[in-house]
């Protein structure tokens, strides 16, 4: 099903419509609207679950969970807009004795405008029609037109509907939230001039032509793609002889969780040469069974992209996993550091699906040559003992992905304040993240008021409203208790 160029007009012409709207939406109205969509979520679970795990085959107790986590961030993001600190308010109060003479200057972020979204087809739920992308967007202010997967059509739809449903009757206006499908529909819609900014989680090669839509606009727009992460990690040789069982457990529940379809599955891990490790690796593996890939093209594209790996002269087979009658089949390469710098496009190529590759590295000057070829990452992980000298190290690590973890695996992100789900590229188009309250800002554009009348002003904007939220003046920041 593709939705129709007149549909695509209608439905953005609505947004439209809603836009000033959500912009000059009270603070306890916004958060209101976000929680009823939220309440939604969670009274139709029974109907949706069943729903997702008929398209996507994931299971009824992760789906449930990620319900759990989609309306827990519309939620979050509800107070986000009442505790008011995305704003940034800021006051400059007039001084005719400064050289030059300063005015008066108040200024704020508000809302972009109507919101493109495109669903990722790993995360039903959290990415998809009411994920993060469109409850920041939402909370930012602004109406949003999702572009369903193809990987879960009736879901997509039938969340639509609940959501669009939902935020009606909270008093949000008509438009506020829609749906379209098909590619060429997709790519309409980040191309329409009434839509002024899109997020994206999918592949590098449909993320980044997206963006080139996106930035060769007439009107150029902001296009923040989650597009490829191979999430490096280091063990140390003393973590590896310290607990080298233990992390070999860890790894390997890691790079199989949901049959190695999540975005921060660890894809390659740097090891100490002959320390032990890929021998109970290849014990913590054997026994993994992999499961169902979400949809064809990724299921075609598995075993293509674990060919190349093995096809390399550097590579070989380090374990398999439990074979299954429906499902890929979870897999241990591994290489040294010295064909990695050498073939980086290929071997460091993400794999969407169960399977990891160990690099054996000597030194630490081998390491650090190896880490230099890494791309940019959602995550890098370092697992080192106390003793271990691992500045340098830790540099190039963050010099790459946006969260550094320290204990554990990379995959599964906590939604809080302070997370960041963003990397350099080719992880993400910007440095931004996806994930936790600061997504926010993805959507947000500032404008100062000069010497503005202050019943022009917006309602935050004057001093009654400052005296409740944070806000800085004269330089001074002000945090006011809470009540």
């Amino acid at each position: 099903m593709s939705t129709s160029t007149a549909d695509l007009e209608q439905i953005v012409a609505a947004a439209v419509s809603a836009a000033p709207v959500w912009r000059t939406s009270g603070q306890a109205t916004r958060a209101g609207w976000l929680r009823a969509l939220a309440d939604a979520l969670d009274a139709h679970a029974d109907e949706l679950v069943p729903l997702a795990d008929r398209e996507t085959r994931l299971g009824e107790t992760r789906l449930r969970g990620e319900v759990g986590r989609t309306s827990g961030q519309l939620r979050l993001f509800a107070t986000v807009v009442e505790e008011g600190a995305y704003l940034e308010l800021t006051i400059d109060d007039a001084d005719p004795a400064a050289a030059p003479p300063r005015p008066e200057l108040r200024r704020l972020l508000i809302g972009v405008g109507p919101v493109a979204v495109f669903s990722a087809s790993n995360f039903p739920f959290a990415f998809s029609v009411c994920g993060g992308d469109t409850a920041s967007a939402l909370a930012a202010g602004n109406p949003v037109v999702v572009k369903a997967h193809s990987g879960h059509p009736e879901l997509s739809r039938r969340t639509a509907e609940i959501a669009a449903a939902a935020l009606e009757a909270a008093g949000a206006p008509a438009g506020s939230i829609a749906l379209v499908e098909g590619r060429e529909a997709g790519n309409a819609l980040v191309q329409h001039p009434a839509v002024q900014a899109a997020g994206f989680t999918g592949s590098l090669s449909g993320g980044r032509a997206l963006f080139d839509l996106a930035t060769g606009r007439p009107d150029p727009i902001p296009f923040y793609g989650e597009l490829g992460s191979v999430n490096p990690v280091v063990l140390t040789r003393g973590a590896v002889a310290a607990r080298g069982a233990a992390l070999a457990q860890g790894l390997a529940g890691s790079f199989t969780l949901g049959a190695g379809q999540f975005c921060t599955k660890p894809g390659v891990v740097f090891v100490p040469r002959g320390a032990g490790f890929e021998e109970a690796l290849a014990a913590a593996t054997t026994g993994i069974a992999g499961g169902p890939l979400l949809t064809d093209r990724i299921t075609a594209a598995f075993p293509e992209g674990v060919g190349r790996l093995a096809a390399d002269p550097g590579v070989e087979v380090i374990a398999h996993g439990a074979e299954t009658a429906d499902g890929a089949r979870p897999l241990v390469v591994a290489t040294d550091a010295a064909a990695v710098i050498a073939r980086a496009d290929v071997l460091l190529e993400e794999v969407f699906g169960p399977v990891t590759l160990l690099v054996r590295y000597d030194t630490d000057d081998d390491l650090h040559a190896a880490l230099g070829a890494v791309p940019g990452s959602l995550t890098a992980t370092l697992h080192a003992e106390d003793g271990d000298d691992v500045t340098a190290t830790l540099e190039l690590l963050q010099a790459r992905a946006g969260r550094v973890l320290f204990a554990g695996w990379p995959t599964g992100v906590a939604v809080t304040w302070s997370q960041q789900h963003g990397g350099p590229w080719p992880a993400t188009t910007s440095l931004h993240t996806s994930v936790g309250a600061t997504a926010i800002r993805r959507f947000l554009r500032p404008v100062a008021y000069q010497d503005a009348p202050e019943r022009l002003l917006p309602d935050v904007l004057r001093d009654a409203a400052l005296a409740r939220l944070p806000h800085r003046r004269n330089g001074i920041l002000t945090v006011p208790l809470a009540s």
